[in-house]
């Protein structure tokens, strides 16, 4: 009995070593900048770009968006824009600025943990995203129906949004070329580049919190690829808190499945993150088919840029 004690109190002491190996070693490496996401920016007209407002969330943090009334006659809907993974609310300024003068109300939100609103790279505890747009939704009341719209990674949290309680908030949502799951059969390996994951690190973390140690959730477990020179502008990298919410649940299907209101799907045929010609057949298979939107010619990025792909967003948010 004795023998077998000792044994299993070594053994425990050397996986407990492995693993907080994993979390001191384990991070994402470097990545190089990935020129197909920030050159189009640099091209891009910022003229007009609003000035920051700002709401109190329940935690009392000062979060910020963007307002761009409409333009001309209204139609008495609101979009509500959510940025891509390390991005923030300007960086939609040219999607936002069309989807205006096509007669939307529309704000867009530097989610928490990016541009203005809060600390850059964490958050507290994971469904502080959702929270955050129930209390934008409160705070910043509208007549009529909304709409979310969410890009890249907020594509996909549109989707976890959408399966969530404040999922009534909206009756439609526009998944703009979105994450749904790092192993589904849209995504390609480390999304084309653009992300370094420190996977020894990410399961060390999913395996402490599963013990209820929650302490080390700080950490940075993915790094995107960006130029240096703007780093300041971004988010660099995400803590295993922030990586977990902004993003469908691990169980993406589920939240397919769950989710509210009515679904669109909008890619580029171009797209060098995700497969794009591979996401009716992966939501169908998933068991919710959606109405999916394949523009010709356009780019990831080129969703919220490229006058091609504008242009199909003014039309499936009408």
């Amino acid at each position: 009995m004795k023998r077998t004690m000792t044994t299993l109190t070594v053994t425990a002491a050397f996986l407990l070593s492995l693993m907080l190996m994993a979390v001191w070693l384990g991070g994402p490496r470097p990545v190089a900048r990935m020129d197909s996401i920030h050159q189009p920016f640099a091209r891009a007209d910022f003229s007009g770009l609003p000035t920051p407002s700002h709401f109190a969330a329940r935690d009392g943090t000062a979060l910020a968006f963007l307002r761009y009334p409409a333009i001309g006659t209204a139609l008495n809907r609101r979009l509500v824009l959510v940025h891509g993974s390390s991005s923030r609310a300007r960086s939609m300024h040219v999607l936002a600025r069309a989807l205006a003068q096509a007669g939307f109300d529309v704000v867009s939100l530097d989610m928490r943990g990016h541009g203005d609103s809060g600390p850059r790279g964490h958050i507290a505890y994971v469904g502080q995203l959702e929270d955050d747009v129930a209390d934008f939704m409160q705070a910043q009341p509208y007549a009529g129906p909304s709409t979310l719209v969410g890009f890249s990674s907020g594509g996909g949290f549109t989707l976890r949004l959408a399966a969530s309680a404040q999922g009534r908030l909206f009756d439609r949502y526009l998944l703009l070329s979105p994450f749904l799951h790092h192993q589904s059969p849209v995504t390609r390996p480390d999304a084309g580049g653009w992300v370094s994951v420190g996977l020894p690190r990410l399961v060390a973390l999913n395996v402490l919190n599963t013990l209820g140690i929650a302490s080390l959730n700080h950490l940075p477990v993915m790094r995107f690829a960006l130029d240096a020179g703007i780093q300041s502008e971004l988010t660099p990298s995400y803590s295993h808190t922030l990586a977990d919410n902004f993003r469908p649940h691990m169980d993406w299907r589920a939240d397919l499945l769950a989710a509210q209101g009515q679904l669109q799907v909008l890619a580029g045929s171009r797209d060098e993150v995700f497969i794009a010609e591979r996401y009716a057949d992966t939501l169908a298979q998933a068991g919710r088919p959606l109405p999916v939107t394949l523009v010709d010619g356009v780019d990831h990025i080129g969703m919220t840029l490229d006058p091609r792909g504008i242009a199909a967003v003014v039309k499936a948010a009408q």
